[in-house]
């Protein structure tokens, strides 16, 4: 005889509670992180300006009723668009993700903590024309706040490995913050969070072989979208489940993880902004940025030479491989800025990588494939010992080219990307240049100079009002 069943609710699970106690007591403090969110501000909207010039893209903004406007809605930077901040947050996550030049974290498992701000923002702007005025400084530290708790989640739990898609990670996050931002209480913060793990988590199918497609870079806007409407049903009362993780059978942990809880290397503070990795020079998957710095310092080298290449060997870490060594066709965007070989075959050959080179105009040329057969990755167990080193956090590949005399170049390695943090200093200016490039994509020179001139006065940015920012951006 079967025990019975007990109808007592269980207390939260640790995980919910860490995460409300996390947004709604820790105070950041750190002027490092502050800092770097500001950059990291200005680097994530650039990249939707840049995604708004692609029609793949622009085709799937707007209200999901064309035509509707919603009055003291959140308004769409660099474009027409004033929507509700459920929408306004999936048309800002689809930018910002489009071309897959975010900001990235990478752990046991990896993602890009800035797809939040589609859910952020939105919200903020949403409140701020309401009779709730937020400034920017409450953007950068929910900003801060969601880079934490979904790359503290990432360090020592693998989703990728159980087949789930790291978005699940953005939903959760932004759930936390953005009920912050909306003044859920206490306990209203914990069962929005359940609602995010027990929600249904996308499968990693449209990232990978042979259904690599452009789902991949509207999931993050339609999670953190999810995480607004999570918010916003929690605030009315709604309840959680406060064993989601845990319960047996029926929980995340059972039912999506294989029965292991969550590991935790570190507590709740401001280590993710701070060590973020950017993304500056290449709109490229990250773990092949030191691959493409590589390639570029030998294009002066083969350029004239390409025909004459018999082998190139990436040695690589175990995570590049398991992702990004890809063989055979490649039939879209999306499946090309995922193979290692694309993205290297492509800065041998011309000397640049640029989001336009993934499209089919480039990716025609006989050469590109060719070159790509050639491309072999091997692990180097050192590397990947280094990927994973919570002091050093190195993405390191190293390019080896041999002729078909026998010949061999002397081997190019790179350890650390430019948008790593032991290059700060070097990858700052460039990101700053990478911003002025993407607003003269999209607003004429005056403008341009205002939202420049702001954005790198930190103290008058930080006070500034959210909708007066954004207004800022509005076309």
């Amino acid at each position: 005889m079967s025990a019975p069943i007990s109808n007592v609710r269980p207390k939260p699970d640790k995980v919910l509670t860490d995460i409300a106690d996390y947004v709604t007591k820790h105070e950041v403090t750190s002027k490092e992180a502050y800092k770097t969110a500001r950059y990291c501000l200005m680097d994530t909207l650039g990249c939707g300006f840049e995604a708004l010039e692609y029609p793949a893209c622009t085709k799937l903004l707007g209200p999901i009723v064309r035509g509707t406007v919603v009055p003291n809605g959140a308004k769409v930077p660099g474009t027409q668009f004033q929507l509700d901040p459920v929408q306004a947050a999936f048309n800002i996550g689809a930018m910002i993700r489009w071309l897959d030049f975010n900001d990235t974290w990478l752990a046991a498992e990896w993602g890009h903590p800035s797809d939040n701000l589609g859910g952020i923002l939105a919200t903020a702007d949403f409140l701020s024309r309401n009779k709730t005025r937020l400034v920017v400084k409450d953007v950068l530290t929910a900003m801060i706040k969601a880079h934490e708790i979904q790359g503290v989640l990432a360090l020592e739990n693998s989703f990728n490995r159980v087949g789930l898609d790291h978005v699940v990670l953005v939903k959760v996050a932004s759930t936390a913050v953005v009920s912050q931002l909306l003044g859920l209480t206490y306990e209203e913060i914990v069962n929005a969070v359940s609602q995010a793990w027990v929600d249904g988590q996308s499968l990693r199918t449209y990232r990978h072989a042979p259904n690599t497609g452009s789902r991949k870079s509207w999931a993050a806007g339609d999670a953190t979208a999810r995480a607004v409407r999570l918010a916003l049903i929690s605030k009315t009362g709604e309840m959680g489940y406060p064993s989601v993780l845990s319960a047996k059978t029926w929980g995340f942990f059972d039912v999506l993880f294989k029965g292991n809880d969550f590991k935790f290397q570190r507590p709740f503070g401001s280590y993710v902004m701070e060590n973020v990795l950017f993304k500056i020079s290449f709109p490229a998957e990250f773990h092949a940025q030191t691959a493409v710095e590589a390639a570029m310092q030998l294009h002066p080298v083969v350029k004239n030479r390409i025909e004459d290449i018999q082998s190139i060997r990436i040695r690589t870490h175990e995570a590049a491989v398991r992702i990004i060594d890809k063989k055979g066709p490649l039939d879209n965007p999306a499946d090309r800025d995922h193979c290692i070989q694309y993205m290297v075959a492509v800065p041998l050959l011309f000397g640049r990588l640029t989001a336009a080179d993934y499209e089919d105009e480039v990716a025609r040329d006989p050469r590109i494939d060719l070159l790509r057969e050639k491309i072999v990755c091997v692990e180097d167990p050192q590397f990947t010992r280094d990927y994973h080193d919570p002091e050093k956090r190195s993405i390191a590949n190293a390019l080896t080219v041999e002729f078909k005399d026998g010949k061999k170049l002397a081997e190019v390695a790179v350890e650390y990307p430019i948008g790593h943090k032991r290059r700060r200093k070097e990858g700052m200016p460039i990101l700053v240049e990478k911003f002025e490039r993407n607003l003269a994509r999209r607003f004429p020179a005056k403008q341009q100079k205002a939202i420049l001139e702001l954005c790198l006065n930190a103290e008058k940015l930080a006070a500034t009002p959210v909708d007066e920012f954004v207004d800022l951006f509005v076309i």
